[in-house]
């Protein structure tokens, strides 16, 4: 087993602002009745895929980033519209992954850079570095320690008990620091963290996080810089949390609406065909008259899984070849 220890110390400022984000957890959970509504879930989701490829310098406006979601065309450059078509298949893959796996980091990487970069998909193969404009932040490790440290970094968090919140902002420093990926790593790196915390609570799979991080970039730079000086990451991390603490106060939270939720008519149909069963997505597919799987994750199987409508059997290993899928009550 692997004696990995990410170098991290708590602080004061740790210590009040997971108080801090505790209590306002608490109060969204019992003004949304424990549920964000569709609409929400999913400008929030534009709204975090517009700020995290606008920090990787991508032109495109929200309102354009909308409407390439909503499947219009748009004048536009090429590559930045395949950026946000890569990164919302990604996002909408969330619920499906396992955060522990770095199998599913490949497969996410693979979908996210998919047509950009010759590496999608795969560690690196040579040197990279992280640069604020055209001053180097922070040079990588050799790319033939990669594979190694990811898998260390994976399976510290999983055995880890430290506080989520905590874990999850080293986890994304970590991240940063070992910069796996010939490019997207930014992106990846704040993909995943949302992703591990969505496990802990389930806000955080929608929660708009990189609009604040987008509008601090300079003190992102700095306190990562600060950490790697430091060799500690805790500067990075009460970055992050102070970021997370000023997203959840300037979100408005709306109640559950159940009629809203009701209206799409596809999760309806999934909601029907599956009744008081519980059944694998072969079987749901069958049920639905359904033979493309693809079109079934995205259009019925994902957004009944993101309303709430439906649960994993196995929730810890979403793909699981055992899965199936039940109402939840």
């Amino acid at each position: 087993m692997s004696k990995y220890q990410p170098p991290f110390h708590m602080t004061d400022k740790i210590t009040n602002l997971i108080a801090a984000i505790s209590e306002q957890l608490g109060q969204i959970k019992v003004l949304s009745k424990g549920n964000l509504t569709p609409h929400l879930r999913k400008e929030n989701r534009i709204r975090t895929i517009h700020s995290s490829l606008a920090i990787e310098h991508n032109s495109l406006s929200l309102e354009q980033v909308t409407a390439i979601i909503d499947g219009k065309r748009i004048l536009g450059n090429p590559v930045e519209i395949k950026e946000v078509k890569n990164a919302y298949t990604s996002y909408e893959m969330m619920l499906t992954l396992d955060p522990y796996s770095v199998d599913d980091l490949l497969k996410a990487h693979e979908t996210m850079m998919k047509e950009l970069i010759s590496e999608n998909g795969r560690f690196r193969s040579g040197g990279v570095g992280v640069f604020n404009g055209k001053a180097l932040v922070h040079m990588a490790p050799p790319a033939n320690m990669v594979p190694g440290q990811i898998q260390d970094l994976f399976s510290w968090y999983k055995a880890s008990e430290i506080h989520p919140l905590i874990r999850s902002a080293i986890f994304h420093y970590e991240f940063e620091f070992i910069h796996p990926f010939a490019d997207g790593n930014g992106r990846m790196g704040r993909m995943w963290h949302s992703l591990l915390l969505g496990r802990w609570n389930e806000i955080f799979y929608w929660l708009p996080v990189e609009e604040l991080i987008r509008s601090r970039q300079e003190e992102y730079y700095k306190a990562l810089g600060k950490s790697d000086r430091d060799a500690d990451s805790s500067a990075f991390v009460e970055f992050l949390l102070q970021v997370i603490l000023d997203t959840l106060q300037n979100t408005t939270v709306v109640g559950n609406d159940e009629v809203e939720e009701q209206k799409d008519p596809l999760v309806d149909t999934l909601r029907e065909a599956i009744g008081k069963d519980t059944l694998s997505a072969t079987e749901i597919m069958k049920r639905l008259g359904l033979s493309h799987r693809p079109t079934f994750r995205q259009n019925y199987l994902n957004p009944a899984l993101s309303h709430g409508v439906i649960e994993m059997t196995i929730p810890d290993k979403p793909n699981s070849r055992n899965q199936k899928y039940r109402l939840k009550k």
